[in-house]
């Protein structure tokens, strides 16, 4: 018997990934759990596993190539599996889950055409039709890919593949009586195309996702460290003997954490659909992280309740997880308040936008020497800029600056961060 394994959804509302390499081979044995292939979605790098064990039949999509969620990813051959089994293993919906993967695979089937071998043996023709006229048309995910960008419809088209399948020659010699959409082509080497990734896809969405759906207000302040860079010089060696880099950042996170608990304002988010406010009594900080592929934002939990030193070893393993593209999605949830810290590249001040539904995320500009007014006295002073964007519908103007000057206390008193 042979089914069909979708590429199913991984993430919160997946729409599609791309496929970065494949880990089997047409012929080769799997078992349930093994990796088929690698995925990058638009939130993470992960492995897909093979949900049954069998003979890898077909495989669909190259390397680089964009797959939708449903699309066909691999066909498996099941040896031994016959008549009336072969139509419940068809029909059955089973979840995967490889341990320590993160990834849940579901098998899901397009109707009895899929069992390729006895796929009519204990099945009526009436049955046969009613499973066919309930499912989606087979189609490889270049076929899909290209009757999308051309806007055909592909359930009106009969395909010439194994099993029906509709492949991009149908797609080509369909005629169409709407005019059709041409990308154009670039014949010269004053451009550059290259497609977007997923992440980049992601960004894009959630960036005007956030400016459609929340009222943008940003506060700019200052605030002089000098006695933080005092408290982080005398440990910085001591933990870096341990391993554990202390930052400026992890400072940061603690403060905000600790602010957010007096004002729940800012950890709070607008459901507007139930008409009502949620406000949230854990407190976990997403760090806005710069990588090669694009921003993402892990998340640090129950920031309120850890040290300096555990924020600090969190933010080193998070941030080397994100550069290497280890990131899974629950280090990428439930997240409550974001901070970004745009300051180590360069910039003073920002406008960050804010990371939907979240209430407000915190800039953190470039840290610089300046002449500060001490005491009634001219002196230099260690000054850190900050950019809070609030969602105003949620924060009001006091609240948010007084949440901003609880952070400020904080910093600029860094004991009073070990005492509360």
């Amino acid at each position: 018997m042979r089914y069909i394994f979708k590429f199913p959804d991984i993430g919160e509302g997946l729409d599609e990934g791309t496929i970065v390499e494949w880990h089997v081979e047409k012929g080769e044995e799997v078992k349930m759990g093994d990796p088929l292939c690698t995925m990058e979605t638009d939130k993470v790098v992960t492995a897909i596993p093979s949900p049954k064990n069998g003979i890898i039949a077909a495989r669909y999509g190259k390397p680089g190539e964009s797959i939708h969620v449903g699309a066909a990813l691999v066909e498996i051959e099941i040896p031994g599996v016959e008549g009336a089994d072969a139509v419940n293993e068809a029909t059955a919906a089973e979840p995967v889950k490889e341990e320590g993967a993160g990834v849940v695979g579901t098998l899901e089937v397009a109707g009895n055409n899929i069992v390729l071998s006895a796929s009519s043996e204990g099945v009526s023709e009436s049955e046969s039709k009613r499973s066919a006229s309930k499912s989606k048309v087979l189609a490889t995910p270049v076929a899909r890919a290209m009757a999308k960008e051309m806007g055909i419809d592909i359930n009106t088209i009969k395909g010439s593949g194994p099993g029906g399948r509709v492949t991009k020659d149908d797609i080509k010699g369909h005629k169409k009586s709407d005019s059709i959409t041409v990308k154009r082509e670039v014949t010269d080497n004053l451009t550059e195309i290259e497609p977007l990734s997923q992440i980049r896809k992601s960004i894009a969405k959630h960036m005007i996702q956030s400016k459609h759906n929340a009222a943008h207000m940003t506060v700019f302040e200052e605030v002089e460290i000098s006695e933080l860079v005092k408290v982080r010089e005398r440990y910085k060696e001591k933990l870096g003997e341990e391993g554990v880099k202390l930052t400026y950042l992890a400072f940061i996170v603690k403060a905000v954490a600790l602010s957010l608990k007096k004002f729940r304002a800012l950890n709070a988010e607008m459901d507007m659909e139930g008409g009502q406010m949620i406000y949230k009594k854990y407190y976990n900080i997403g760090i806005a992280t710069d990588t090669d592929k694009g921003l993402v934002v892990p998340v640090i939990r129950g920031a309120d309740k850890l040290s300096i030193k555990e924020i600090a070893k969190e933010i080193s393993e998070i941030s080397e997880k994100a550069r290497n593209g280890k990131l899974t999605l629950e280090d990428m949830k439930g997240g409550t308040f974001t901070i970004t810290s745009y300051g180590s590249i360069g910039g003073l001040f920002a406008v960050p936008v804010i990371n939907y539904p979240e209430a407000g995320i915190l800039g953190i500009g470039r840290i610089s020497k300046q002449p500060i007014v001490r005491d009634n006295q001219l002196a230099i002073g260690t000054v850190l800029p900050l950019s809070l964007s609030v969602d105003h519908r949620i924060a009001d103007g006091g609240e948010t600056s007084r949440f901003l000057n609880s952070v400020i206390g904080y910093l600029a008193d860094p004991v009073s961060l070990l005492i509360v």
